[in-house]
């Protein structure tokens, strides 16, 4: 038999904040690898058009309209993913928001926003379709993906982003102790973390030259990343190729933090 262990056909993957960036990239890997994709977001346009684009790889699409910083919304809205595509394979938990300042004018009300979605967010996340695998799983079905977009921020200083470095840092513990705990059911946990990538998240920094000469000259890769340079590792992450692969972190960043 050929040997394409990238071959999704047939497979389901959610991901959260797929309607855009680094989860659009994804998403559209997803459906060229052949599985069946859903995407959550909280803009019914952007769900719309990234949907669209997404169905031009084939196969189904389903777009969500999502606030992953709702627990109820969270939980709902993966009843009606299963609804609709009967199963997850892979949950990519992508979505996430930025903020910062000095440290001394941070408020606790900006602190719990960013870290509602980029943590408590992934928590919800994992523990609905981890549910879902776990049952799945005792029925003769084992197997499945969990996947975090962290950032290199949970690992190199980030001044005036304590609340984002911090979230950034928490799911690649939240990450770890999955692992551990749900590899007898066959369930995989990994992350990645981005390094700085062309997103709406950081559009101001892209037109800032000195940024760009500072900072992205840094890059090795002499660019910034794009949310298509994300496709490959969650079509790896989504695959039989990574079945035994988990509890990591994997850093995707032009080869930033190396240099």
């Amino acid at each position: 038999m050929p040997f394409k262990p990238f071959d999704l056909t047939g497979k389901v993957a959610l991901v959260t904040g797929g309607n855009s960036g680094i989860g659009l990239g994804m998403a559209q890997g997803l459906a060229a690898a052949g599985a069946s994709v859903a995407i959550w977001g909280r803009n019914a346009a952007k769900n719309a058009a990234a949907r669209e684009t997404l169905l031009a790889e084939g196969g189904a699409v389903e777009a969500l309209e999502v606030d992953v910083a709702d627990e109820q919304a969270v939980v709902d809205a993966m009843a009606e993913t299963l609804a609709r595509l009967g199963r997850i394979d892979t949950c990519i938990a992508n979505a996430g928001v930025g903020g910062g300042a000095p440290l001394t004018e941070q408020t606790t009300e900006e602190w719990r926003r960013v870290t509602t979605v980029n943590l408590d967010a992934v928590f919800w996340t994992f523990r609905e379709a981890i549910r879902h695998m776990v049952e799945r799983s005792e029925k003769g079905n084992a197997g499945g993906s969990l996947l975090v977009t962290s950032s290199v921020s949970a690992i190199d200083g980030a001044p005036r982003n304590q609340a984002y470095a911090s979230s950034k840092a928490g799911v690649l513990a939240m990450v770890r102790g999955t692992a551990v705990e749900f590899a007898r059911y066959g369930i995989r946990a990994n992350a990645i973390l981005p390094g700085w990538i062309a997103t709406e998240m950081t559009e101001r920094l892209q037109s800032w030259d000195a940024f760009n000469d500072k900072a992205i000259g840094r890059v090795p890769m002499r660019r910034w990343g794009e949310g298509e340079d994300f496709a490959g590792i969650a079509v790896y992450f989504a695959s039989d190729a990574s079945r035994f692969h988990t509890g990591d972190s994997v850093i995707i960043d032009g080869g930033y933090t190396i240099y």
